[in-house]
């Protein structure tokens, strides 16, 4: 779906104003996940897989591709879309975030646009880090990270 936002009506009859995003499961050789140190809410000051709100008429995995290039400096191919969520992050306001696999990063690894950090981390490393809200049971039912 192109464009961020679509106004519906939920349950109880007001309008709720759906954000649409995309982001971006990246993996090297050695197995360990790409990423990024919120620093802006929703889950400031948590880590998680780079990604955010669709621009104008790009297409999902546009943006999941263009947010992990602005958050981490790497060009990502996406490979397929591995699923969906739903995030509120306010009363009438709701995130709509696919998640993509991607791979064949290139570029130099740097934090940058509203990413405080970045970085490399293996599943026993992201076990003890603090992370947006069930990243880990998203990836495992993705399939790509295993219990």
């Amino acid at each position: 779906m192109a464009g961020d936002v679509d106004y519906g009506v939920h349950g109880g009859g007001y309008a709720a104003v759906r954000v649409m995003a995309a982001g971006a499961v990246v993996s090297d050789s050695q197995g360990r996940f790409l990423l990024v140190l919120r620093s802006r809410d929703p889950e400031a000051g948590c880590w998680t897989i780079p990604g955010g709100r669709a621009e104008g008429l790009e297409s999902l995995a546009e943006t999941a591709i263009r947010e992990t290039y602005e958050e981490t400096g790497l060009h990502v191919q996406i490979q397929r879309e591995l699923g969906l969520f739903e995030l509120s992050v306010a009363p009438g306001q709701v995130y709509e975030i696919h998640d993509f696999l991607a791979h064949s990063p290139t570029g130099e690894l740097c934090a940058g646009d509203d990413a405080a950090d970045v970085g490399w981390f293996s599943r026993e490393e992201m076990a003890g880090m603090r992370l947006t809200h069930d990243l880990l049971g998203y990836l495992t039912r993705y399939g790509v990270l295993s219990d």
